[in-house]
């Protein structure tokens, strides 16, 4: 206690105490036998008698004080309850109206001179629902739009004790907290955040030497325009930074805006036609939000990078939350020119030649493409007198008559190595090559790529969201038909020296990944995939024999019968099935069923889906109107725009049939608006 308080205490103890100290001195007078003494005992107790009543009469004047100011109060508080400028109510659980104040009943419609208490809340607002929680000091919010503005709700749920019976009867008090101007000033704030797009045009210089020589400037002119009208469009400032390549600077609001035309421009320079044989189109790389404008560069760069890896033709736009792609409906055009294929040749010669321990790897459940192009690499490396290894632990049906023949040619003799062994081999010195994929979780076997800091990928596939990152060496060409015409090349032009020599069964194996990827040269066959062919054929390979490989048991047929018996037509263009039996090479099975769907009249694109232990296999074909690879994207697969494919675990075949329908029926639908 300080002393202020002690000063307060004495002051109100004070009168008893001088009483105290006048009886004490009348006692000792009447004790002395003065008369005194009796006058003073006689004060002493009127002096107390006065004070008491005294004291009454104060609590009395207090309480009045004290009530007066709690009516007023009340009156207070209910006035400013009533003007407060925030719409608030009472509510019943029920939603019925008990209290409101002049705020809320202008903001639902109600006039002063009228009240809203009785009705209830739904009817004026809408559909709102009451959360049922009865917890007096928990306040709950949500968001909410009503005639054209938004609102922060905050309820409050509070008891209410009734004196009488001892029950308790709860109440909800709603605050309704207009941030519409706050909203729309966030807004504003993000969609003036920079942000970058990058245009390059796919296969310019091919472009204009497909083009008559007189109207080239015509149609370079006619691109120039083009990109201008986009930077008019966007209020973009834009700078030529290649003579196929430009870069806008612009507002986030113009990139959404794009987004929501699906970037038209690509259609746009698919209409620029001046005697030019291959079509204009562009691959656009968008970036937003970045957290400073060299973040947002990177994204725009990274995602021009994933439209080119995807085909081109297309536009990818990257933020923090992932991509988001729109266009990529045409096919790729092949690239004559070998450059590239030499030049990554002799820097994977250079690579092979610094290593001394060598991985060689393509997906799970190898196909003859993934096989045929590891074996491919394998020769390769003998070629430079390095030994290497290709990892496989279980051999499917699909490349079980090519592996026996490997593992009885002694030139090929502990060539194969289990994934165990593989992890003892590698370390991070290792040199390891994918082959036929850039996902990580589809390699055989994904360790391996954590283990070692030297990863070279070969994969011809249209790149999706997830990739190999960080390797030494890619090579990566969608427009190709098959890893094994890529890896073939590499074989041609690694080295100058024309004698380079493989194997005949290699040569085989690669020309039987050929023959898988190009269903014998019928889908995505170009000039350099004959070159390539007739390439191997020089080394040696057997066309019978290679047919050999795909050859197939009579239960296989079945099965495959059974499939097209079950097909499902779509929009009288898309055909898609399913089989029920669980049988070892179901993929293979069912990839053959869509090709052969493709051959029925008037389709255009065929999915058939399998069952394997606890995945779910879907395959996908197309004549080239009717984008599988997007399609297949949507639930995790990938592949080309014509073939394609996914994996579906731990998912029941008929919820499986019923996703990809859905995925076909909402492509049928955005390709009708």
């Amino acid at each position: 206690m300080n002393n202020k308080d002690k000063n307060k205490n004495i002051l109100y103890y004070g009168d008893y105490l001088c009483i105290l100290a006048v009886f004490l001195f009348s006692v000792y007078a009447l004790y002395s036998k003065n008369n005194v003494g009796i006058i003073g005992i006689i004060l002493c107790i009127l002096m107390v008698f006065l004070i008491i009543k005294k004291k009454k009469s104060d609590e009395e004047i207090l309480k009045d004080k004290i009530q007066n100011l709690s009516l007023n109060c009340n009156k207070l508080t209910r006035k400013t309850l009533l003007s407060v400028p925030l719409p608030l109510c009472f509510l019943e659980l029920n939603g019925e109206i008990t209290w409101a104040n002049k705020s809320f009943n202008r903001m639902v419609g109600i006039e002063d001179n009228t009240s809203s208490v009785g009705l209830n809340i739904e009817n004026l607002i809408g559909n709102i629902t009451l959360r049922k929680v009865l917890d007096e000091n928990k306040v709950i919010e949500e968001d909410f739009e009503f005639k054209g503005r938004r609102y922060l709700l905050k309820y409050s749920f509070t008891k209410m004790d009734d004196e009488s019976d001892g029950s308790a009867d709860y109440r909800v008090i709603m605050y309704w907290i207009d941030q519409t101007e706050l909203i729309k000033a966030r807004q504003d704030c993000d969609d003036t955040k920079e942000a970058v797009l990058i245009v390059e045009i796919d296969g310019y210089e091919e472009v204009l030497k497909s083009t008559p020589e007189e109207k080239r400037p015509l149609l370079a002119m006619e691109i120039e325009t083009l990109i201008a009208n986009l930077g008019d469009q966007t209020g973009s400032l834009v700078e030529k930074i290649a003579t196929d390549k430009y870069i806008l600077f612009m507002r986030r609001k113009s990139v959404l805006e794009l987004e929501n035309t699906k970037f038209s421009i690509l259609d746009k320079a698919k209409e620029i036609e001046y005697g030019n044989k291959l079509p204009i189109t562009f691959s656009i790389g968008g970036g937003y939000d970045g957290d400073t404008i060299e973040e947002t560069g990177d994204f725009a760069s990274g995602a021009l990078d994933m439209a080119l890896g995807r085909g081109g033709d297309q536009a990818a736009i990257k933020n923090k939350k992932g991509f988001n792609f729109y266009g990529g409906k045409s096919k790729g055009f092949e690239r004559k020119t070998k450059v590239k294929s030499r030049l990554i040749g002799l820097a994977l010669k250079e690579l092979i030649n610094q290593s001394e321990k060598i991985l060689i790897m393509g997906h799970k459940y190898p196909d003859m493409d993934a096989m045929g192009a590891a074996v491919g690499v394998y020769d390769l490396c003998k070629n430079y007198g390095k030994e290497a290894n290709v990892v496989l632990e279980n051999i499917g049906e699909s490349v079980e008559i090519f592996i026996n023949r490997l593992k009885e040619n002694p030139y090929y003799e502990n060539m194969f190595v289990d994934h165990e062994k593989a992890e003892r081999i590698c370390d991070r010195d290792t040199l390891v090559i994918v082959v036929d994929t850039h996902r990580p979780a589809y390699t055989e076997y994904e360790g391996l790529l954590d283990l070692s800091d030297r990863v070279v990928v070969i994969d011809h596939h249209r790149r999706g969201v997830d990739y190999i990152n960080d390797t030494v060496l890619l090579f990566h060409a969608i427009y190709v038909s098959s890893t094994c015409e890529m890896v073939t090349e590499l074989i041609q032009y690694t080295d100058n020296d024309s004698d380079m020599k493989i194997n005949k069964l290699t040569a085989e194996g690669l020309l039987g990944g050929i023959y898988l990827d190009t269903k014998n040269f019928e889908f995505k066959t170009g000039v350099r995939t004959f070159e390539a062919a007739s390439f191997l054929r020089n080394m040696g390979a057997d066309t019978i024999l290679v047919k050999q490989f795909f050859n197939s048991y009579a239960e296989d047929f079945l099965v495959k019968a059974d499939i097209i018996k079950r097909t499902e037509i779509i929009d009288q263009t898309i055909c898609i099935s399913y089989s029920y039996e669980e049988i070892d090479n179901v993929n293979i099975v069912i990839a053959k069923a869509a090709d052969e769907l493709l051959n029925i009249k008037n389709i255009k694109a065929s999915f058939v889906l399998g069952k394997k232990g606890d995945t779910i296999f879907v395959s996908a074909r197309s004549l080239g109107d009717i984008n599988v690879h997007i399609m297949m994207e949507k639930i995790g697969g990938g592949g080309h725009m014509d073939i394609a494919g996914a994996q579906l675990k731990n998912i029941d075949i008929d919820d499986a049939y019923n996703m990809v329908k859905e995925i076909i029926e909402n492509y049928i639908e955005e390709e009708k608006k």
